[in-house]
């Protein structure tokens, strides 16, 4: 298709005409003509550019020729209603050439290869990058999503252009959303709610944020949202006199210091309001910020006389007061925050800012292209934006799929600040509620994998330990230290819960490999080979009949326990025709050893716990590798037990490590006798995990104990030594069924 077939003239009167017909006057209100959008664009970009634009929308109204949007009108309004957006946002020329064309490779027969020689190779890729991934088959609509999602947000690594076009895109797509059915409505308002309002949130656009969730609240929660609007006009009436003498007081303190500013009154949006009702679980009368106002002066400096001149004027809040210049947030706002006692007892939010700061809380990254600012400063929202860029980059590595990076993503859209300082000062902006663990990766993912413990404020702590504004941790670390899974537990950002995750899925894999070779070798051991040795073409043969790509992943698959080693090495053994002689009564495998150092791959049974010493078996449980229980568990009956699911297993003469085990010791009531016990495991050698008490009769109590020991022996140690112990009258091994 050509760029441009027939007349532009005819080509745009033929397309004003067609979108005309049908159209209400209200609907026809609200549509941009492609000339008004053109003289809009003279305003701040040179003619051969705004010719380019044109010519963009020509191509785009020729490629969706006959397309029509859910409401009836011709799809090129909707481009055109997009680029309208961007322009407002002072982009440049290019980007606006991508929102014209940004549904072309989606819905039209049009390549990406012929918009490049077209509109250049920039553009082509701001338009891939924004094009969901239609060719590919997927196993849900989640899953769909997450893909797309995942593909659009690693194209905005690369440029911030893809997600400012798809925000404008879902900008316009929610303005229009009463044309869908009120299932799709629920469902892409959902998603806005969840992701591009954060995102656009995340980028300091505010006036974008806060017209998608408006627009969400109203289509996902329709009754809430009529509700609340009620409640927030009555509101307005009743305080109406309240804000105005509030405003004119402000006004005059400024005039009598001779300060140069705006005062303007702002009330919180609808979702906003919400928010904090559903959050703080409290009446829309309980919020004390819904009225406030806003002072912009012309220097930073001047903003403190107006914080003084302000507290003057009314009481502040205690606790009440926010400095955001001093520590900007993460998408780069500035901004004075203070609750003051107003008139009547009514609390109102100041907030005190100057022109700059104005500008990037409306605008944020859109001001790079908007006002030209500029500059890398570690307040600057482009700099903010490339560190969070940068964290998705990391974040996309180590995730598993595209829906467990969706989920990391949303997590880390939802900070909820809490501000904390490194040694050297330098001031780290993390989720509320990040513990050590969390600030550790975010100073680098290497400090993250070998942090073991931490200093808060010179004072040692946990790592588990929750963070508070002001506080300086400083980390330390140790070789060879290695992420602990019990860190998932309490860790609360995408980037440290990626981090670990990746790094025990890699740690996973190596020991799943590992533990594999050993299980395929003590299976070929019953027919005096091993891998080693085995015809390579059997081998290849295998992996070509069982689509896996080398020998790892089969020992993988075996380690993980999705394939049994007996039935892989009887495949192996009879491919090329031959036969495997043997029988139930003379083949005996080799029993594989135990070493206790397997790793994530081995897991010992938490019904009976078994240690070194015990006579053992193994089952298989498929993606977690074996699980090891005594030999005498009764859980075992329970369990599938045919022939192949059960793994011949002991331990090995030099296992290692510690194991838990739990033992019941019946004691007279005494006072100090659990201290008397606990000294007596102490002594040889053991450590208590955990202790539960239960009386029995008044006279005796059972304490259930938790130990970690080397071996049976060590155990038996400790029950001997226990049994000196004149109060206890009884001690047994326990085993849970």
């Amino acid at each position: 298709m050509s760029a441009v077939t027939g007349s532009t003239t005819d080509t745009t009167s033929t397309l004003i005409s067609e979108s005309v017909s049908g159209l209400t006057a209200p609907a026809l209100a609200q549509r941009y003509l492609i000339s008004d959008f053109c003289s809009y664009l003279d305003t701040y970009l040179p003619s051969e550019q705004v010719r380019e634009c044109y010519r963009a929308y020509l191509f785009g109204a020729e490629a969706h020729l006959g397309q029509k949007r859910k409401s009836g009108e011709p799809y090129i309004y909707h481009p055109l209603a997009v680029a309208r957006i961007l322009a407002e946002m002072r982009m440049d020329y290019r980007c606006l050439i991508a929102a014209f064309l940004h549904d072309v490779l989606e819905d039209t027969a049009i390549a990406k290869e012929q918009m490049a020689a077209l509109f250049g190779e920039d553009v082509a890729e701001l338009v891939d990058g924004v094009s969901k991934l239609n060719r590919i088959d997927f196993q849900s609509r989640a899953e769909a999503q997450a893909a797309s999602l995942r593909k659009m947000l690693l194209a905005m690594t690369r440029d911030i252009r893809v997600i400012l076009i798809k925000l404008a895109d879902r900008l316009h797509n929610m303005r229009t959303l009463d044309a869908m059915s009120p299932e799709a409505c629920r469902r892409i308002s959902r998603e806005t709610l969840d992701i591009f309002a954060p995102i656009a949130n995340r980028l300091g656009i505010n006036w974008v944020r806060v017209e998608l969730e408006e627009l969400g609240f109203a289509h996902y929660w329709p009754w809430r949202q009529r509700v609340l609007r009620h409640a927030l006009h009555k509101a307005v009436g009743v305080r109406s006199e309240m804000i105005g003498t509030v405003e004119t007081a402000l006004k005059r303190a400024l005039q009598q210091e001779d300060i140069a500013g705006r005062v303007e009154g702002r009330r919180k949006h609808l979702y906003g309001i919400y928010n904090k009702m559903r959050n703080k679980t409290c009446h829309f009368a309980d919020v004390v910020d819904v009225f406030g106002f806003r002072v912009t002066v012309d220097r930073v400096d001047t903003c403190y006389r107006v914080l003084g001149l302000v507290h003057n004027l009314y009481k502040p809040v205690p606790g009440r007061f926010k400095d955001y210049i001093a520590i900007p947030k993460a998408n780069g706002y500035q901004a004075l925050h203070t609750v003051l006692v107003g008139p009547q007892g009514i609390q109102i939010e100041i907030q005190i800012r100057t022109e700059d700061m104005q500008r990037i809380a409306e605008s944020g990254i859109a001001a790079h292209w908007l006002y030209k600012t500029g500059g890398q400063a570690a307040t600057n929202p482009t700099a903010l934006a490339a560190d969070w860029l940068q964290n998705l980059l990391e974040m996309q590595r180590e995730a598993g799929n595209s829906v467990e990076f969706l989920e990391h993503v949303k997590v880390d859209l939802f900070p909820g600040e809490v501000y904390v300082f490194t040694p050297k000062g330098k001031i780290l902006s993390l989720k509320r509620g990040a513990t050590v663990v969390d600030f550790a990766y975010a100073i680098h993912s290497d400090v993250g994998n070998r942090c073991v413990h931490a200093l808060i404020d010179r004072r040692m702590v946990n790592l588990n330990t929750v963070l508070r504004n002001g506080q300086t941790i400083e980390i330390i670390t140790a070789p060879g230290t290695r992420p602990n899974p019990g860190w998932l537990n309490f860790v609360v950002t995408a980037k440290a819960r990626m981090n670990i995750r990746g790094y025990l899925k890699n740690i996973r894999q190596r020991e799943a490999q590992t533990f594999g070779q050993r299980l395929l070798n003590a299976e070929l051991t019953a027919f005096k080979t091993d891998i080693e040795h085995l015809n390579p073409l059997r081998i290849a043969t295998y992996l070509e009949e069982t689509q896996l790509t080398s020998i790892n992943d089969l020992f993988n698959e075996i380690g993980l326990g999705n394939r049994l080693a007996a039935l892989v090495v009887r495949r192996l053994l009879t491919i090329e025709g031959e036969e495997v002689v043997h029988s139930a009564q003379n083949h005996h495998p080799h029993q594989l050893a135990i070493q206790g150092t397997e790793g994530m791959v081995v897991n010992f049974a938490r019904c009976c716990r078994p240690i070194p010493g015990d006579d053992i078996t193994a089952l298989f449980n498929p993606g977690r590798g074996i699980v090891v229980h005594r030999a005498e568990c009764r859980n075992l009956n329970g369990r599938d037990n045919k022939q192949g699911k059960q793994l011949d297993v002991r331990w090995s003469e030099d296992a290692q490590g510690e194991y838990p085990t739990e033992i019941r010791v019946e004691i007279g009531n005494r006072r100090g006798a659990l201290a008397v016990v606990a000294g007596a495991i102490a002594e040889q050698g053991s450590n208590i995990e955990n202790v539960v008490s239960r009386e029995k009769d008044g006279m005796t109590t059972d304490l259930e104990f938790q130990l970690l020991v080397k071996s049976r022996q060590h155990l038996a140690r400790i029950m001997r030594r226990l049994r000196q112990i004149p109060l206890i009258t009884r001690i047994v091994r326990i085993t849970r069924s």
